[in-house]
């Protein structure tokens, strides 16, 4: 009888150690940012075991692909943030971002609350512990491709990225957004699937019963000065058919004035389709930073925006027809432009880089009213004009029968 026992013991061991998908505990969301990242895990991690040979590798390769834009991007652009961005708004909005937190922290580290907006599908929330132990590093290899263009060039090709994050075990924008938080030195406390209502309001859980049209991820994390910042990305349609009913803009009012950043967008903000997410983005941004691939510069109203210009402007690639901008090239050959010493957007060589600062002057209302309350004084002089006619009004006295 005992015989048995030891024997059906050992059986169902035996079924447990080679189930292809193990219950083990979940690794926490730091943990599997820094695996997914090719940073070791915590000692005391279940990941930490899988952290091999195979797994060196993948480190190995993110090791050199981010010390390389490290060293020619975010470090020059942090610095060049610090002298010339000096003043920040609580929340950062970036539209068409995808899953791009990378170049999103590295131009307002000091904001908030940063809230992303694209098409790309947020996935599920990573549970390596779920995948089969073969499958965990290979699935590593989907992941560095779909990164590849954003850590070469600074942006991410849409077309590529509707297969790329569709595909493999790791989908979504989330285990992107993961790796970013990560190699960012940000420490996550907090990951949840959340979804908006028609009215802005936020609602837990991926919003696919609720048929949600704006469903999205909330990432809690602190960086190095321990201070708590908040990610919301959400993947929705920004167009002019979805941007006021999907709940979305809504939501996005109700963080207040923000500091907007637009990069490598397609030119859609040129277009009559993305009216809506443009007068948005007038109306409810302090300030923002863009490429000529955002907002067109002659939407900025001069009396309202102080705008200066970075870099060079030498007009948009030619897959882009019709988004040619006169008048911003006119702004760039008045000669007051400061360079910039990295690239960013479609035109990512420094030497053909251009960004445009916008920032929203707060007198711009009482300057507009200055020279009515200044019109009163000018007509001063009609006040005297009947002293003037006095003299004349003599003669007409024969007339007063008539009146």
């Amino acid at each position: 009888m005992k015989m048995k026992i030891a024997v059906a013991l050992v059986a169902s061991l035996l079924l447990v150690t080679t189930s292809p998908s193990r219950s083990a505990d979940s690794a926490s969301a730091n943990d599997t940012a820094r695996f997914l990242a090719g940073l070791q895990p915590s000692a005391e991690s279940p990941l930490a075991p899988l952290a091999d040979k195979s797994w060196q590798q993948h480190a190995s390769q993110l090791n050199a692909a981010f010390d390389k834009v490290e060293k020619q991007q975010l470090s020059k652009i942090r610095t060049w943030t610090s002298e010339t961005l000096t003043s920040n708004r609580p929340t950062m909005l970036y539209f068409f971002s995808g899953p791009d937190f990378l170049y999103a922290n590295a131009f307002f580290p000091k904001a908030t609350t940063y809230v992303l907006a694209a098409l790309e599908p947020v996935g599920e929330i990573p549970d390596l512990m779920k995948l089969p132990r073969g499958s965990v590093v290979p699935a590593l290899g989907p992941l560095r491709h779909s990164m590849n263009t954003i850590l070469a060039v600074s942006f991410f090709i849409t077309k590529n990225m509707q297969t790329e994050l569709r595909s493999g075990k790791l989908t979504g924008a989330l285990p992107v957004l993961y790796v970013f938080l990560a190699r960012s030195g940000k420490t996550i406390s907090d990951v949840s699937l959340v979804n908006l209502d028609a009215n802005g309001e936020l609602r837990m859980g991926d919003g696919v019963k609720e048929k949600s049209l704006a469903r999205g991820a909330k990432i809690v994390f602190a960086g190095s000065d321990g201070r708590t910042q908040t990610l919301y990305y959400f993947s929705t349609d920004i167009s002019n058919g979805g941007f006021n009913k999907t709940g979305f803009a809504k939501f996005a009012e109700t963080l207040g004035p923000a500091d907007s950043f637009i990069k490598s967008a397609s030119y859609l903000l040129h277009g009559n389709n993305f009216s809506q997410a443009r007068d948005f983005l007038i109306e409810r941004s302090a300030l923002i930073l863009e490429d000529d691939s955002g907002i067109p510069f002659a939407h900025f109203d001069q009396k309202k925006w102080v705008v200066r210009p970075f870099g060079r402007y030498i007009g948009p690639l030619g897959i882009f027809p019709g988004t040619n901008q006169p008048k911003l090239r006119d702004l760039y050959q008045k000669g007051n432009t400061a360079q910039i010493p990295f690239g960013v957007g479609y035109r990512w060589r420094p030497t053909e880089t251009n960004l445009l600062l916008a920032i929203k002057d707060p007198d711009a209302a009482s300057k507009q009213e200055a020279p009515k309350q200044e019109a009163p004084k000018q007509e001063a002089p009609k006040q005297d004009a009947p002293k003037q006619k006095t003299s004349k009004q003599k003669t007409p006295k024969r007339e007063s029968p008539k009146q």
